[in-house]
């Protein structure tokens, strides 16, 4: 069983999925992923859920993000339950979902959480980067709908920090102020972050844009 941490490389796998069978790392070549897993098909939270991501599909575009889902029900299944979501949501699912019928990818995952439900995945969120190394995991119970604007704001939060000195505060959203990392001595900081306020030593804010 795995275990997965920060920074390990997301498992690579072949699954068959509602639009074909991929290779998980081919697939997701150079782009960020957000794999997220399913109780089961043809229940209430998880059928919106889906179209949710689905209707964030413009701003999962805009930060060259995919999406995968995944649950352990069969493939025909799939794709009987994307009519009910497609109508319900008002959206249309033109993301995988993965047929997990033999739980392979949800063990590499450890998306089976036997204290919690012997059978059902857990609401699992794995965010992937272009290196394949896991950003974030977040482990919801089955009864608990995921909140995507959070999803998405630490998608902003991973891109704008990934190539430089920086963090973002509590309930940071994108275009508010950051945090300039500790290891950046003041001397770095006045060249690179002209203008930053000192609140404490260890506690220097900045305006900040993506590269």
């Amino acid at each position: 069983m795995a275990h997965l941490r920060l920074g390990d490389t997301a498992p690579d796998f072949t699954a068959e999925t509602t639009e074909g069978k991929i290779n998980f790392h081919e697939w997701l070549g150079d782009s960020w992923g957000v794999l997220f897993s399913h109780p089961a098909d043809f229940t209430p939270v998880c059928t919106t859920e889906l179209g949710t991501v689905a209707r964030y599909r413009n701003e999962f575009d805009k930060r060259n993000v995919k999406t995968i889902a995944l649950s352990v029900d069969p493939l025909d299944q799939h794709k009987e339950w994307v009519k009910d979501i497609n109508e319900v949501n008002k959206t249309t699912v033109d993301y995988p979902i993965i047929a997990d019928e033999d739980r392979k990818v949800s063990e590499l995952y450890d998306m089976i959480h036997p204290n919690s439900d012997e059978n059902a995945t857990v609401r699992s969120v794995f965010i992937i980067g272009p290196d394949k190394k896991i950003k974030l995991t977040l482990t919801y119970p089955a009864s608990t709908g995921r909140n995507f604007d959070e999803i998405i704001r630490v998608i902003d939060s991973l891109q704008l920090t990934a190539n430089q000195s920086l963090a973002t505060p509590a309930n940071w959203k994108e275009g508010e102020r950051v945090v300039i990392s500790p290891s950046v001595s003041d001397e770095d900081a006045k060249e690179r972050f002209p203008g930053y306020d000192t609140i404490k030593p260890y506690l220097r804010m900045t305006d900040a844009k993506k590269k």
